[in-house]
């Protein structure tokens, strides 16, 4: 079983450059854990891209920046195949997409065929391309910031590409002492040169395995499966959540129970992780739809799930 000191030297590390919210560093952390993808949606400048980038510089591993603007094509993320004269062979040029951690920086400026080309990777850990079928390294993980869809120039992520993230997490405003020590120690402009790896790949999957390993009991799965069930009878919702969803909770659950320092998964757990992993699944229905909703109003409709459906003791 690996050490869940571990979490706590990535939370130290992350620390030391990002002051905004703890709790959205440990959702960070579940989603790393749990084997997800993660998608930081709030205004530009709350420091999306420095938490996403200083958890990837946290991590002694291969990590790619790519800067998702409308003119991107789907080659210029996962690779090209080229025929080299001199061999007479063909030749696959990988892309940026090869590598552990990658950040797909304001994704939602990307054309949707663009935005497509993440699909397999993120469900597959690998790309189809030509015929032939590459293997991504291990552990890969997508960091995908997003600009809310109101923002100009945007293309909001369609509904098979929003289930591919494990969570989506709204950083909000920092408090007035984050914002004041953002200011004083110029963190946001220095995050790439001062953020160090204080754990190796090796290291990631070990707790990532560890966490496969955290007992969840039967009940508690049914409990899952019933939340899941409430969405999809639910009149608010057009589309419930999908059957990735409820494995991405009991995941979720997992990883939010190890980095609690515990081997077995509570009702709690369940419950404290349900609103960022479910509430970017469900559809609001027709009856229900407005020109859009906020990130509070998808929160508020899975709490109302939670309260209705009963919890096992």
């Amino acid at each position: 079983m690996a050490d869940s000191s571990v979490v706590q030297r990535l939370r130290d590390n992350i620390a030391t450059v990002y002051h905004g919210n703890a709790g959205v560093v440990d959702l960070c952390l579940v989603a790393l854990l749990a084997r997800g993808h993660l998608l930081l949606e709030d205004v530009p400048g709350v420091g999306k891209t420095t938490l996403a980038s200083v958890l990837a510089g946290s991590i002694n591993c291969s990590f790619r920046r790519i800067q998702f603007t409308s003119d991107l094509l789907p080659t210029d993320i996962l690779g090209v195949t080229i025929f080299r004269p001199e061999s007479g062979e063909f030749e696959f040029k990988q892309g940026p997409l090869f590598a552990n951690i990658v950040l797909a920086d304001e994704i939602n400026r990307s054309t949707p065929k663009t935005q497509s080309a993440l699909l397999e990777a993120m469900n597959n850990a690998r790309v189809s391309l030509d015929g032939q079928v590459y293997q991504l390294p291990r552990p890969f993980m997508v960091l995908a910031t997003q600009n809310p869809i109101e923002s100009h120039g945007t293309f909001p992520l369609p509904g098979s590409q929003m289930d591919r993230f494990i969570m989506r997490l709204h950083l909000g405003y920092p408090s007035r002492e984050q914002e004041v020590q953002v200011l004083r120690e110029q963190k946001l402009a220095m995050a790439d040169q001062e953020v160090r790896p204080v754990v190796d790949a090796g290291e990631v999957i070990a707790l990532q395995e560890a966490v496969a390993e955290v007992r969840i009991d039967d009940d508690l799965l049914d409990y899952i499966v019933r939340l899941g069930e409430a969405t999809r009878s639910s009149p608010r919702f057009e589309i419930g959540c999908s059957t990735r969803g409820l494995l991405a909770l009991r995941r979720c659950a997992q990883a939010w129970a190890f980095v609690r320092g515990r081997q077995f998964v509570t009702p709690d757990d369940v419950q404290e992780i349900a609103v960022p992993v479910l509430a970017h699944r469900v559809q609001f229905a027709r009856t229900f739809e407005r020109s859009s909703f906020t990130h509070e109003e998808d929160q508020a409709a899975i709490r109302e799930v939670l309260e209705r459906v009963e919890v096992p003791l």
